[in-house]
């Protein structure tokens, strides 16, 4: 999927990625793509939920096919409402 910025929220915990991912948006254009990688298990409630609040949309949520990764790392595609 083709994205305009890409945030690396891994290594930070709750509340720290969603802090980080709204910081980003701030700038953006309505309709801007943002991929966002999060490691933190906790990301899989929060960003959909901070999406779902702020009339943002989710786009896709992937786990990275990499063998031997961290299990709990996830991609985000979210699309500026």
């Amino acid at each position: 999927m083709q994205y305009d910025i890409e945030i690396d929220a891994t290594g930070l915990l709750c509340p720290l990625p969603v802090l980080k991912l709204r910081k980003r948006m701030a700038s953006l254009n309505s309709g801007s793509i943002i991929k966002i990688l999060a490691d933190d298990p906790a990301a899989a409630l929060d960003i959909p939920h901070f999406c779902n609040e702020n009339k943002h949309f989710l786009l896709d949520t992937r786990e990275p096919m990499q063998p031997n990764s961290n299990e709990s790392l996830r991609l985000y595609f979210i699309k500026k409402g």
